[in-house]
């Protein structure tokens, strides 16, 4: 179990943190999110749903956008463009 971050594309990026527990996803989406331009999109993939939650509240107040939110699989895909 190992928090994963990397560069897929330009201008996108995957943050994997699948086996994490609160606050920790929270924690690695926010660093994430600092590293990244703005205007740049990753795709974070998570299997805590209570984690989906306070980074939907993360976003709501630093102003980032969630463009998508799906589940599939038992894992849960937030796709957030950094404004």
């Amino acid at each position: 179990m190992a928090m994963k971050f990397e560069k897929t594309g330009d201008g996108t990026y995957m943050l994997d943190v699948c086996g994490y527990v609160c606050p920790h996803p929270q924690i690695y989406c926010k660093k994430s999110l600092e590293k990244m331009n703005e205007g740049d999109v990753v795709q974070v993939i998570l299997d805590n749903p209570s984690s989906v939650e306070t980074i939907a509240q993360m976003c709501d107040q630093v102003g980032h956008d969630i463009l998508e939110r799906k589940t599939e699989g038992g894992k849960i895909y937030v796709k957030i463009k950094k404004s």
